[in-house]
């Protein structure tokens, strides 16, 4: 049988396949139609980040540059993924903020700051803090300012990022100088500064010393103002190889002493300033400050030669850098010059213009000493210019305590809104923590088991050394009672030979001498014999009762004799050399039992680490007194070793303790291959020299 096909069926298989493979070409073209026209819709993240650079770049004209930040600012909506958005949007309003645009600044700044919280981005949210603090601030909007900074703080504090943490705090410390909460600016300067130590960072120890200076002498603390000053040219040096650059450190030295009447001591600081090199062109505003404090001083001295002349020229230069602040001071100083110099019309003009231009820059410290002058340049309106003084003082006084109790609420408010994140955060990590627990509960009983077993050693270890130390103690009191029962025998001894056996010889012979008058020959050569034997007796017990006497006068030294056998049992076991030296003119057993007993223990703990730990070949002991001191030497000719750098173990806590104990104290003398010196000093209430006696013929 034949098969039969079907071509129609054929033909329509073929149809479909061409259909499909047209349909899958459409697509793709459409898919990449799509692309191109997404990629067109939506710039790179390139794109932004070079318009950005350009909005920054100081070559491009103003227009340019807030032409760039808007085609930045328009393609950076279209950003999809929030991370990338939210970083360009903080580059984007601190650009406006660079260029002065506040109102665009403060609006995207805004975005930035509630997309951040949005996505949790406490990074960005920080310096968005930041950049806002630093508007305010740069607005003279103070308590804006501090309530950002603070928010910028604590959020630093919460990311781990100190540094930056120290930043606020210093600059909080600023803004509470500018308001006089000074013991509010000495506390954030001190917080700084203890995170700013251990990192090194001399660039912000200069800085919040600086400050810390200021702040003295805003109180009139002049000396401590002068030492904060001085302790910030010191890390200045270090950040310069040697070399002071921040010259308005010098500058604010020189202030210091003028404030403190010092005028003379001002004087060369404000010339060190001057004479900078280039410092008009480079700092025109510390120029300017520096002359006018130089003038100032040769002004209180009466040195009037180029007071007007400096004056002036103070004058030019701070119009030409619109610095209101400054010409409000310079003009109230002429004022005063022009007084001094009786010249009441020109004082009038200096003082009206100091007012004026004090109540522009919102100087309250300068319009209240402006109106006191007023007052003595005008006598008739005297009455008129202290009563606008008296009520602006009590107006800033309240405003001032107001703006204080401002900021207490912003530290607290503050202070309170990062608990409730740290509580938020805690409950997050509940159940971890559940999990840490137990582990840490587990190692708690290991470590407790382990402790109470160390805890039983050392109790045993410290009872073994009280009972070798009181073993010690009866050693020295039987050695003693010994000793003087061996003297008391020795001088009894002496005199019953002295007193008795030879006062009997000494008549035995003077008998024989009587019987030598016989002439008998025989009998006289026995009684010369016997006569002579009799001498050498005599002599002999003579010799044995000085020996003795001399001995039970003598003072055996205990003390120096437990020393010798201490350094002697231990070198011997140790197979070192040993060496002790001490001054054989002075009664060492006079010395209190105390002062023996612990003398001992530190010597043998001395010895003890030099044999364990300095690979020596030799230790030495060296007593002496002097000045009613009892000193003591021990060392060893071992490695040595950094001793600053070693820990400090239970045995130098023991010397420590002793030491302490008699109202004594030590140094170390360790360097590395030479060796380890202990000096002890061991006050002595009262010293008795030991004067050898005589013993009786």
């Amino acid at each position: 049988m034949k098969v039969i096909k079907h071509p129609q069926k054929s033909i329509f298989l073929i149809k479909l396949f061409i259909i499909s493979i047209s349909l899958g070409l459409f697509c793709c073209s459409d898919q990449q139609l799509n692309s191109s026209k997404t990629s067109s819709l939506y710039p790179s993240n390139d794109s932004i980040s070079n318009w950005i650079a350009s909005a920054k770049n100081k070559n491009n004209t103003i227009q340019e540059r807030f032409s760039f930040l808007e085609k930045a600012y328009l393609a950076n909506k279209k950003t999809e993924t929030d991370s990338i958005k939210v970083k360009n949007l903080s580059s984007i309003s601190y650009r406006y903020y660079s260029l002065n645009d506040s109102l665009k600044f403060r609006k995207i700044n805004k975005e930035t700051i509630d997309l951040s919280r949005r996505i949790n981005d406490t990074t960005t949210l920080a310096n968005s803090y930041w950049d806002l603090a630093s508007f305010f601030d740069r607005e003279t909007i103070m308590d804006s300012s501090f309530f950002y900074y603070q928010k910028a703080h604590k959020t630093f504090l919460l990311q781990k990022k100190n540094k930056l943490a120290a930043r606020m705090l210093l600059s909080m410390a600023k803004i509470q100088e500018s308001i006089k909460d000074n013991t509010g600016a000495e506390i954030n300067c001190i917080k700084a500064i203890e995170i700013f130590k251990p990192l090194e960072d001399y660039k912000y120890l200069s800085r919040c010393y600086t400050t810390l200076g200021i702040l003295s002498n805003n109180i009139e603390e002049y000396d401590k103002a002068i030492s904060y000053y001085k302790e910030a040219i010191e890390y200045e040096k270090k950040i310069n190889n040697g070399v002071v650059k921040n010259f308005s450190i010098i500058n604010n030295l020189g202030v210091t002493n003028i404030s403190s009447k010092n005028y003379k001591k001002a004087i060369p600081y404000f010339e060190q300033v001057l004479k900078t090199p280039n410092l008009i062109q480079d700092n025109p505003i510390l120029y300017a400050t520096a002359l006018n404090n130089l003038t100032n001083a040769n002004f209180e001295l009466n040195k009037l030669e180029n007071v007007e002349k400096n004056y002036l020229e103070v004058l030019i230069l701070r119009k030409k850098e619109e610095n209101t602040k400054g010409l409000a001071a310079t003009h109230f100083y002429l004022g005063k010059y022009y007084l001094k110099t009786k010249d009441t019309i020109k004082a009038k003009e200096q003082v009206l213009s100091s007012i004026n231009l004090s109540k522009l820059s919102s100087n309250n410290d300068r319009l209240l000493e402006a109106l006191i002058l007023a007052a003595k340049v005008e006598p008739k309106k005297a009455a008129d210019y202290l009563l606008q003084n008296i009520q602006l003082k009590d107006s800033l006084e309240i405003e001032d305590r107001k703006i204080r109790n401002k900021f207490a609420r912003i530290r607290f408010e503050t202070d309170e809104f990062i608990a409730q994140n740290e509580l938020l955060q805690k409950q997050k990590q509940l159940w971890a923590g559940i999990t840490a627990g137990l582990i840490l509960l587990l190692l708690a009983i290991y470590v407790i088991v382990s402790q109470r077993n160390k805890n039983q050693k050392l109790k045993f270890t410290q009872q073994q050394q009280a009972n070798n130390q009181e073993v010690f103690n009866l050693m020295l009191a039987q050695k003693q009672k010994v000793d003087e029962a061996k003297r008391e025998e020795q001088k009894r001894i002496s005199e019953e030979l002295h007193d008795g056996v030879l006062g009997k010889m000494l008549g035995a012979r003077m008998v024989l001498t009587g019987l030598n008058k016989k002439v008998d020959p025989d009998a006289i050569e026995e009684k010369v014999k016997a006569i002579a034997a009799l001498k050498n007796v005599e002599g002999e017990v003579r010799a044995i009762s000085h020996e003795l006497n001399h001995a039970a006068y003598q003072k055996i030294p205990n003390f120096i004799n437990s020393i010798k056998e201490l350094l002697t049992t231990l070198a011997k076991n140790a197979k070192i050399e040993q060496e002790f030296n001490f001054n054989n003119t002075f009664d060492w057993d006079t010395l209190s039992g105390d002062i023996k007993i612990n003398v001992y223990r530190m010597i043998q703990e001395c010895i003890h680490n030099s044999i364990k730990h300095a690979e020596c070949q030799k230790v030495y002991v060296n007593f002496d007194i002097h000045k009613y001191n009892f000193e003591v030497t021990v060392g060893d000719n071992g490695k040595g070793y950094e001793f600053n750098k070693e820990k400090k173990g239970i045995g130098l806590r023991n010397i420590k303790s002793r030491i302490e104990k008699l109202n004594g104290h030590f140094t170390v003398d360790s360097k590395l291959g030479k060796g380890t010196s202990f000096f002890f000093n061991i006050p002595i209430s009262s010293i008795k020299k030991y004067e050898e006696q005589e013993v009786p013929a």
